[in-house]
């Protein structure tokens, strides 16, 4: 087991048997990132002092594979982020207790679960990304289809699918749109041919992923819109189009883990969690594009008004993606990866 894993399991057992110093306990795995969870973190033990948040920052599918491992014996409370499409897996493997917050009536019914096993919190955008240092912004891919261009052949740079929801979302679009048009994957599947042809290099994690863009190593990808604008706000040359045919605009969603240790904290973390409030402190200081409709939109930030303004969002079948999306990243790594 590397540091990294030994890392994780001390922090996940130190959560489960209590903290020290007396407080109440709730442990998130999540992949929202250091920035978010550290902000939110402070504010609501500043609210709750009885309360120690402690947190597991991980891909959005490792969050999956790791709760559904801890099955037996959770050690996490809430699942906090990752598309919906995946908390769906999660809903059906039994991972997911049913808890409805106040606020649930405020976010759209398509983008919450029947049952009340999760709900979206925030908007995830996925879009096309570049280094603004050399591309301008009249020749940065507009559309998914720019990204085949030969102009970009060996230099686009994407994040690993099978371990990142966003792209998981992105190519499980793909395939569901061939599967309405034509009636299979066929042509889905040619076009990430095609992709995987242009692409140099599938990296591991975001910031491998950013490091190479700004290095020049490659020049062009498809990521998400918090991520861009948290590159930006940093320096980073980083410039960015929302796909003109439309966004696969995902539910970045969170849940109660089934048989939560401290579900009673998990609980009440949730509810503020998607207060207003708290939505409003994300979008401010995080770049999170909240889910819930009734939010005042003159107190979203410029940025988050800007972003609603010119996001086009795509048609998807998010059924088919939630019902397929295992079996087709298998068949894409099996059929795909490095042979296009």
């Amino acid at each position: 087991m590397t540091p990294h894993r030994l890392l994780l399991v001390g922090l996940a057992l130190l959560a489960a048997v209590g903290c020290g110093d007396g407080r109440e306990v709730v442990v998130l795995y999540s992949p929202h990132g250091r920035d978010l969870l550290v902000l939110l973190e402070k504010e609501y033990e500043a609210q709750n002092p009885e309360v120690d948040v402690r947190w597991l920052d991980m891909g959005s599918q490792e969050v999956y594979d790791r709760i559904r491992s801890e099955g037996a014996n959770p050690q996490a409370d809430v699942w906090f982020g990752g598309p919906d499409t995946i908390f769906a897996q999660g809903a059906g493997d039994g991972l997911l207790a049913a808890y409805r917050p106040a606020w649930a009536a405020s976010v759209p019914a398509a983008s919450r679960d029947s049952d009340d096993l999760y709900f979206g919190l925030y908007r995830a955008v996925p879009l096309l990304i570049y280094n603004s240092e050399a591309v301008t912004a009249d020749e940065a891919p507009k559309d998914w289809e720019d990204l085949l261009d030969p102009a970009w052949t060996g230099k686009i740079v994407i994040r690993d699918p099978l371990a990142s929801g966003t792209m998981r979302t992105a190519f499980g679009k793909v395939l569901a749109d061939s599967v309405r048009e034509t009636g299979s994957e066929t042509a889905g599947f040619d076009w990430l041919r095609r992709l995987d042809a242009q692409t140099k290099e599938y990296a591991v994690n975001p910031a491998l992923l950013f490091e190479k863009i700004i290095r020049q190593e490659g020049l062009v990808s498809i990521w998400e819109l918090t991520d861009m604008l948290f590159q930006q706000g940093r320096g980073a040359p980083f410039g960015y189009h929302f796909p003109a045919s439309g966004s696969p605009v995902i539910d970045d969603s969170i849940g109660l883990v089934a048989n939560a240790p401290h579900g009673e904290a998990a609980r009440a973390f949730i509810e503020w969690v998607g207060s207003e409030e708290a939505l409003l402190l994300a979008a401010r200081k995080a770049y999170r594009l909240p889910a819930r409709e009734d939010l005042p939109r003159e107190q979203l930030p410029d940025w988050a008004r800007e972003a609603l303004d010119e996001i086009v969002t795509a048609e998807v079948d998010w059924a088919l993606i939630a019902e397929r999306g295992k079996e087709w990243m298998a068949r894409w790594d099996r059929e795909v990866r490095g042979k296009g």
